[in-house]
């Protein structure tokens, strides 16, 4: 069996949902979500960038994907631990991608690393790192 993350976001319900998180992409152990900018998301009027928190739980989300996507299914999961260095803001404007990879599975704990951009993969707007405690 193989976990469909495009499958799971189609259901469009919680928090993801309420913040327009989106299915873009996915493959063996990772996968790409976007964030599309819309005024709400907004953590500063003067300037236009996007707040923090949507971009933290568009990469919790992706590097949990990532999860499911190595593990072949949907498991329930706990984020232990999810670091993430901000490089730049978000231009104003623009959708962000979160690329999730789960790059271990330990016996209860799984090991995730991720990025963030918003246009071009080689100027990130975040890197994260992390683990999930996993069950079964």
């Amino acid at each position: 069996m193989s976990f469909d993350v495009q499958r799971l976001l189609s259901h469009r319900y919680g928090h993801g949902a309420r913040l327009g998180i989106a299915f873009h992409a996915q493959g063996e152990d990772w996968a790409e979500l976007s964030l599309p900018y819309r005024e709400e998301l907004i953590g500063d009027p003067e300037t236009g960038v996007l707040a923090s928190g949507p971009i933290v739980t568009l990469m919790d989300m992706a590097t949990s994907c990532g999860v499911w996507r190595r593990r072949g299914k949907f498991v329930a999961h706990a984020t232990l631990d999810l670091r993430v260095d901000y490089l730049r803001a978000a231009r104003p404007g623009t959708t962000v991608i979160g690329r999730g990879e789960c790059y271990r599975i330990a016996r209860s704990v799984a090991f995730v690393r991720g990025c963030a951009h918003d246009g071009d993969p080689a100027d990130l707007v975040a890197h994260v790192a992390g683990t999930f405690m996993v069950t079964e």
